[in-house]
């Protein structure tokens, strides 16, 4: 019997109506502006409700679109904080697929296997079941890629090391694109989250991944590793938008920081 894991979210972090979700998708990314010169390795890339950090995360996945990606890339290791469960090191879930209004992504079971055997990596069902953090993703994925599985990972206090381990064990070829889920700073005043956004935004950029705290990203784990592993494959990181959600909805009274940045430069 398949195990699906069903959409948490639907409905108020993104549109349920398939035709309304899909049209919604198609919008933010057909207006999202980006110069592509490579399919990336990675994405760094936000996971709020759409309205807020959807424009922001649509520039990397547009970025992803504009080149032959959908010809290559056939596997996607989806990276996420978990918000809701805590968790040491990094869970996994048993479920084969991921549903979302836009259909169902199968999970590549043979990895989830592989990366068991690291002592950081566990099967914990309840961190996905209402983890929005990876959930988000798949429509923008389901989007811009043809058909593909899923490595799904959600990430409580692992180390950078462990992280960048877990990403080691099926980092792959060009077949498998990273994507790291995150925001930036939570509910910060406009100017003095642009400040703080911009020193993330530096580090990321310098591949610094013990000058990101805490604050900085909720993310920052599945950030630091992939900056480990940048280093190591000597990749090189552009950014492609850098916002918050007072540029996108809201007050700016208090903001939540979004960026979206691609990893190039993998033989």
């Amino acid at each position: 019997m398949v195990v699906a894991r069903e959409p948490a979210v639907a409905g108020t972090f993104y549109p349920a109506d398939p035709d309304t979700l899909g049209k919604m998708v198609r919008g933010m990314l057909d207006i999202a502006e980006t110069e592509p010169t490579a399919i990336p390795k990675a994405l760094i890339v936000p996971h709020a409700g759409y309205i807020y950090s959807g424009p922001v995360a649509a520039t990397g996945y547009r970025w992803l679109e504009d080149t032959a990606a959908r010809d290559v890339i056939s596997r996607v290791v989806l990276v996420g904080p978990s918000h809701y469960v805590p968790v040491r090191g990094i869970a996994i879930t048993p479920a084969d697929t991921f549903s979302t209004p836009l259909g169902d992504v199968p999970v590549d079971t043979a990895a989830v296997a592989q990366l068991l055997e690291l002592p950081q990596v566990m099967t914990i069902p309840a961190a996905h079941q209402r983890e929005h953090s990876l959930e988000v993703h798949l429509p923008f994925l389901q989007t811009v890629l043809d058909e593909f599985s899923l490595v799904p990972l959600a990430v409580g206090t692992a180390t950078a090391d462990e992280m960048a381990a877990a990403l080691a064990a099926v980092w792959g070829g060009r077949e498998t694109l990273i994507v790291i889920s995150s925001d930036l700073s939570h509910f910060l005043e406009y100017t003095v989250a642009k400040k703080v956004d911009t020193a993330t935004a530096g580090a990321i950029e310098s591949l610094q991944p013990a000058a990101i705290a805490r604050e900085q990203a909720c993310g920052r784990v599945g950030i630091q590793g992939l900056l480990l592993m940048a280093r190591q494959k000597k990749l090189r990181v552009q950014r492609v938008d850098l916002r918050n959600s007072g540029d996108t909805a809201g007050s700016k009274a208090q903001v939540v920081g979004y960026g979206a940045w691609v990893f190039l430069g993998e033989k």
